[in-house]
């Protein structure tokens, strides 16, 4: 076999497979860790230099992880990791798109994300805090968990939205909120797959600050950045129509000429192909 992946979070299993898959290497193959949440990983094994997983980096012909910039691959790198290559998330064109807007999803701003203890603070602080400085407006929270959140009066949550349903929220609200997770944001070069949906739909994409979101999106051109709550309703105040359309039009032109899933295959091709000709010599 020229190729293994052992990729993370398979479940109860997987310091066994961590192990097991290292123990496959031989000359002229190659092994390769998949890491779907290097930030979550990286401060695992940096808190527990226990971990199983720690001493098998080094042994890894090469980690592939799902974004993170150059943190996550200096991080990997100090724990000894051959080779660390981020592989983003990206748009899926053939599911999301415009489409016509509908009044359930109707909103100066909406967010999309399922309840999490990483997540909340920030959602707290990028969404609420907004909502809050922003009385006249109304705000559209949807994901699961957020029934028992004590909200502003102009928030309407509208429970789990499902797939199909992600285009017509996106187009739906004036703007689309993205919040990343606490550990995400720290490492930063983390766009979640919502960037690339909400821009893949024509929605005027408003971002929490990350390190590197523009590698991605150009900031005041294709996104909107803030860096606190009263910097996302500074946005809302300030962008008419005309603006929100614009941002939303330029960042989609942006995620179909750079960032759709063709581009990461052809990326990953190419890695994988410098990696296996050199294992192959070896």
């Amino acid at each position: 076999m020229d190729l293994i992946i052992k990729c993370s979070g398979v479940g109860v299993f997987d310091d066994l497979l961590e192990a097991a898959v290292v123990q496959l290497r031989r000359p002229g193959n190659l092994v390769a860790f998949w890491d779907v949440d290097a930030p979550a990983t990286l401060d695992r094994v940096q808190k527990h230099p226990e971990d199983p997983f720690r001493a098998l980096i080094p042994r890894y012909d090469l980690v592939l992880t799902y974004g993170g910039g150059d943190p996550v691959v200096e991080a990997y790198r100090a724990f000894g990791a051959r080779e660390c290559v981020p592989i983003y998330n990206a748009l899926d064109h053939t599911t999301h798109f415009p489409v016509a807007s509908q009044s359930r999803f109707e909103a100066s701003l909406g967010f999309l994300g399922n309840r999490l203890p990483d997540r909340e603070a920030r959602v707290e602080e990028f969404f609420l805090r907004a909502a809050q400085r922003s009385p006249d407006r109304k705000f559209l929270l949807g994901g699961n968990g957020w029934g028992d959140k004590l909200v502003p009066a102009n928030v309407r949550y509208v429970g789990h939205v499902y797939t199909h349903e992600h285009n017509t929220f996106n187009c739906s609200a004036e703007a689309v909120l993205n919040v990343n997770r606490e550990s995400m944001a720290r490492y930063g070069f983390s766009p979640p797959t919502r960037v690339f949906e909400a821009a893949g739909a024509g929605a005027c994409v408003i971002s929490d600050e990350w390190q590197g979101i523009d590698l991605f999106l150009e900031p005041g051109r294709e996104v909107l950045v803030a860096g606190s709550g009263d910097e996302v309703a500074a946005h809302l105040q300030n962008s008419d129509a005309d603006t929100r359309q614009r941002i939303g039009a330029q960042g989609r032109k942006r995620v179909l000429n750079e960032h759709t899933y063709a581009h990461r295959a052809r990326q990953l091709e190419s890695v994988l192909g410098v990696h296996c000709s050199a294992a192959a010599i070896s």
